[in-house]
């Protein structure tokens, strides 16, 4: 086995004033940690990858269960060092072990190949590093005066810079390449050397140089590529960096996105060419959105897959759904969980719909609930409309069959069927099966009694 992949993912992150464990922290709709192991599977196959986790271990590996990566438990966090003393075990078998933090989520596939390409130069620890704008709270790197251009000296972490170390640019972004040889049978020689009593990886760039092997670094294209955060602040700067790259990309292949800075559009989005979103929407979790679509202000999509040609009018909110070419959904329409929308369905204002299916060319325009409910195609269901789908203990179906009237304000009591081109009139309390192309009204006689207002409003008078 050639390669193994070591992310450290068991501290607490006790800056960020959380008690979430840190790479659980979200940018762009997903933890830390996803985005690494995202980066990673990029490199190697799940299985090469090991995960250190510690700090609510249960928690963070349930998070990522779906990645099918592999755990090491840190039981005890005594630092970097410690975490691959940890791991030992699990690299044992690979020639080389790159390592990466679960809190860099930018990093990028073709920033780590680049560092393994100059790794496999001869390197025993090849280094990755970085030039940010400022470079303070940053081990910096120390290079050798040699004839290899790359050869480094030492990691100096920040608090142990001499003065004339101090204006160092280069920084160490704590990801690392090793040949795992070297790497294994130099574990022994790190010490603790701090009041928490951790040991640290970078101390082995010093040790690997002092015992005769080569220590490398090569600098990342991009500095923010390689940031973390240890502050909600910086957390936040991480998920606008994300998301603005995201959205660059998304236009880059075809899609107008108005003002994109005021869009929330997460990493595993996708949209179509030509499909136009404006301000203020949300599209989150792994939505795909079709071509030629619209999809106008203030509207927020989660989990749904919508097709060609489907407009979203303004201020909806869609989860876990499924939209047909041609509907036309909204305003002010709310499609929760389990909905299925067919082609050209029209779902209009202030209509929300749970686990229902329309067929095509159905139309609810108005005020209407329809929960686990089954539309057929070309039935229209009028404004009001209610399917009384909860009995206190358990949820029914509703089944409208093809070509359906519903009259305005009706309830329609599950379990019930209504027969293909059935009418129901308005204001109708339907609790039995009609069958097809029958009429059904389920409302009280009218009773009108002449001067009745009239004689009330005369005695009402007399009363004052």
């Amino acid at each position: 086995m050639s390669l193994a992949v070591v992310i450290m993912a068991a501290g607490k992150g006790t800056r960020l004033k959380s008690r979430r464990p840190k790479v659980l922290h979200e940018i762009g709709g997903k933890p830390l940690l996803a985005h690494v192991i995202a980066a990673a599977s990029k490199i190697v196959p799940a299985a090469d990858i090991h995960v250190v986790v510690g700090h609510e271990a249960e928690r963070v590996q349930t998070a990522v269960a779906g990645t099918n990566v592999n755990f090491v438990l840190q039981a005890e966090q005594l630092g970097t060092g410690h975490a691959i003393q940890c791991a030992r075990e699990a690299i044992a078998g690979y020639n080389d072990v790159l390592v990466l933090s679960g809190d860099v989520p930018l990093i990028r596939p073709e920033t780590l190949e680049m560092l393994l390409e100059y790794h496999r130069l001869g390197s025993a620890m090849t280094i990755l590093t970085a030039l940010p704008k400022d470079p303070f709270g940053y081990g910096r790197i120390v290079r050798r005066e040699s004839e290899n251009a790359l050869e480094v000296e030492a990691i100096v972490e920040q608090k142990f810079l001499r003065s004339e170390q101090l204006r160092i640019p280069e920084i160490n972004t704590g990801i690392y390449v090793f040949q795992t040889k070297p790497l294994i049978s130099h574990l022994k020689w790190l010490i603790s050397n701090d009041e928490n009593g951790e040991y640290y990886l970078t101390d082995l760039a010093r040790i690997f140089v002092r015992e005769g092997e080569l220590v490398t670094a090569v600098e990342a294209a991009d500095a923010d590529e390689v940031l973390g955060a240890n502050t909600i602040p910086e957390l936040v700067a991480l998920d606008a960096s994300l998301r603005a790259k995201t959205a660059l990309r998304l236009m880059l292949q075809g899609v107008t996105i108005f003002r994109p800075e005021t869009c929330v559009i997460d990493a595993e989005v996708e949209v179509g060419p030509d499909t136009v979103i404006e301000p203020y929407v949300q599209l989150l979790g792994r939505t795909k959105i079709g071509s030629d679509c619209m999809i106008r202000s203030s509207t927020v999509i989660e989990n749904s897959v919508l097709a060609d040609n489907v407009l979203i009018r303004q201020s909806c909110i869609i989860a876990d759904s499924e939209i047909g070419g041609g509907a036309k959904i909204g305003p002010f329409a709310h499609l929760r969980p389990g909905s299925e929308i067919g082609e050209d369905v029209h779902i209009g204002n202030f209509v929300e719909t749970k686990k229902a299916k329309l067929g095509k060319g159905a139309k609810a325009s108005h005020l209407t609930y329809l929960g686990d409910a089954v539309v057929g195609a070309g039935s229209n269901i009028g404004a009001g409309v209610i399917t009384c789908n909860y009995d206190g203990v358990n949820k029914h179906t509703t089944t409208i069959g093809e070509g359906v009237f519903v009259g305005s304000d009706s309830t329609l009591v599950a379990p019930i069927l209504i027969g293909d081109g059935a009418y129901i009139g308005a204001g109708s309390c339907i609790t039995r099966e009609v069958p097809a192309d029958a009429l059904a009204v389920g409302r009280s006689r009218q009773v009108t009694k002449d001067g009745w207002a009239a004689a009330r409003r005369e005695q009402r008078g007399k009363q004052s």
